[in-house]
């Protein structure tokens, strides 16, 4: 039995990830080593490929930002020695989870981010080899505990190690259970990736904060999910418990970060506002760049708005393929957030806000789509409409395909908040 659980606590967080997936960048150090030998490859005599995001300039860089923005955690992959023989290789002895590549300083980092009120989270891909991964995992999480890091992001991409196993087999069951209960034992949170879809694990070990096991946004690099994707996943996948999903992504032409890359996140940026609401996890990434949260800084205000732990949920409308729409009320205060997200075809949102405390004024901030967006030729046209509104009021709000909308809803204390604030409409939305 876990016991105690107040060191498990919902995370926003960002991560030096975007650049990688969709990128082009490598998560290895260097292109000189044919075969990485843990414990006598010396990186020290080879040279860096120079384009290596997990340095310890780079990382300095995302955590000045998380920190800024009011962020928990930054997630850093390919920290590790080890990557030049990841996927593809069907290497067993492939990582150590403990030996930093040398030009991450994990001591400083660690240190640096305590210092500006955050946590690095950890990293620990196992390029499908669990064997070596529980080989290794008891040292692996006593560096996590030396260092103060709280949550792991672990992975399995690639063919499962033993051979004959698979990710969904019993074997592998009964992996990703032990490493949640070993996790336990350390006070970690546990964030897995390419595991098997839950079924409602973490009402028992709640320190599963999170959990992939679907196409998440990493599928936007790699082709373009389908712009009905996610309002199908509301319905599947997250029936059987919280997914990281990874939204956030305001560049969607993925060629302006990676030349070599033509794919496009399907998606307007109000739509990926709107998935901080709609794809419910305790654990909640910002996964694009910070450059690109700077040139939409008003936008950006949602996603450092809305928070990541509700005391209740209302599903509004949703019609899986076509839209689904979703009210969460902030833990412990009268804030209300709601996120719409649209399926494959335009759609008119008309929402009552009788969920809102009665006598009580709202201060309402809609983040939407416009009437010129479109979510391949046009994806970050949007507006953002602010008045007051209260538990009469009803919303109509229009949404292109694979578009939709955001709306914080705080409360009003004091009466001088109200000062230039027009009621809103039932149509506020031009």
């Amino acid at each position: 039995k876990i016991g105690d659980t107040s060191w498990i606590k919902p995370v926003k967080y960002m991560g030096v990830w975007w650049e990688m997936i969709a990128g082009g960048k490598p998560w290895s150090y260097t292109n000189d080593i044919p075969s990485v030998k843990l414990g006598e490859t010396d990186y020290r005599k080879v040279k860096s490929n120079g384009n290596h995001p997990a340095n310890t300039r780079n990382v300095k860089k995302y955590i000045d930002f998380a920190a800024k923005h009011g962020f928990d955690q930054l997630l850093v992959e390919g920290w590790n020695v080890g990557w030049e023989d990841w996927f593809g290789n069907q290497k067993d002895y492939v990582f150590d989870f403990v030996t930093p590549y040398p030009d991450f300083d994990i001591e400083q980092l660690n240190r640096y981010a305590h210092d500006k009120g955050i946590r690095l989270m950890m990293h620990h891909e196992t390029s499908g080899s669990s064997r070596n991964y529980e080989r290794h995992l008891e040292q692996a999480y006593q560096l996590m505990n030396k260092y103060g890091y709280t949550a792991v992001k672990s992975g399995y991409v690639g063919n499962i190690l033993p051979y004959g196993e698979h990710h969904y087999g019993q074997w592998m069951n009964n992996h990703y259970l032990y490493c949640v209960v070993e996790a336990a034992k350390h006070k970690i949170m546990v964030n897995a990736h390419e595991a098997v879809r839950p079924t409602g694990l973490c009402r028992t070990y709640p320190n599963l904060i999170g959990n992939e096991s679907a196409r998440g946004t990493e599928y936007q690099a790699f082709g373009g999910s389908k712009t009905f994707h996610t309002t199908v996943l509301p319905f599947t996948r997250l029936q059987g418990g919280p997914m990281d999903y990874t939204p956030g992504i305001f560049e969607m032409n993925i060629s302006k970060l990676n030349p070599n890359n033509s794919s496009h996140v399907n998606a307007t940026l109000a739509n990926q506002l709107a998935l901080y609401v709609t794809m419910y996890s305790p654990l909640q990434m910002a996964a694009d760049l910070p450059e690109n949260y700077e040139r939409f800084m008003d936008a950006f205000q949602f996603i450092k708005d809305v928070p990541v732990d509700w005391d209740n949920s209302i599903y509004l409308e949703a019609e899986p393929g076509k839209y689904v729409t979703v009210a969460r009320k902030e833990k412990g205060t009268n804030n209300w957030f709601i996120g719409s997200a649209t399926g494959n075809a335009n759609h008119q949102s008309v929402i009552s806000l009788d969920f809102l405390e009665k006598g009580k004024n709202y201060i309402a901030t809609i983040y939407a789509d416009t009437k010129d967006t479109d979510y391949k030729l046009n994806p970050q046209s949007y507006q953002i409409v602010k008045g007051l509104v209260n538990s009469k009021n009803k919303l109509k709000i229009n949404t292109v395909e694979a578009g939709g909308y955001a709306v914080s809803l705080f409360e009003v204390t004091n009466s001088d908040e109200m000062k230039g604030l027009k009621k809103l409409s039932v149509s506020p939305i031009k």
